[in-house]
C-alpha cells in the first residue's frame, strides 16, 4: 500500500542523533519512523489538550 508521505531534510546535534537512535533501537525501530512515531504522540496530546491542529487538507 503506496503512502503519501513528504521528505524533508532535519538537522541534529550530534547528541540529539545519538540519543534519537539509541531510543529508536530500544524500540526496534528506524530513526525515522521513531521520530515519526514522537511527533504523532506529541500532535496527539497537544490536540487532547487545545483542540483538533486545522490542516486545511482533507483526509
Amino acid at each position: 500500500m503506496a503512502t503519501s508521505k513528504r521528505v524533508f531534510t532535519l538537522r541534529l546535534s550530534d547528541e540529539v542523533f545519538d540519543k534519537i537512535g539509541i531510543l529508536a533501537t530500544k524500540e526496534h525501530r528506524s530513526m525515522t519512523n521513531y521520530i515519526e512515531y514522537v511527533l504523532m504522540q506529541h500532535l496527539e496530546q497537544m490536540e487532547e489538550k487545545h483542540g483538533e491542529i486545522q490542516t486545511g487538507q482533507k483526509e
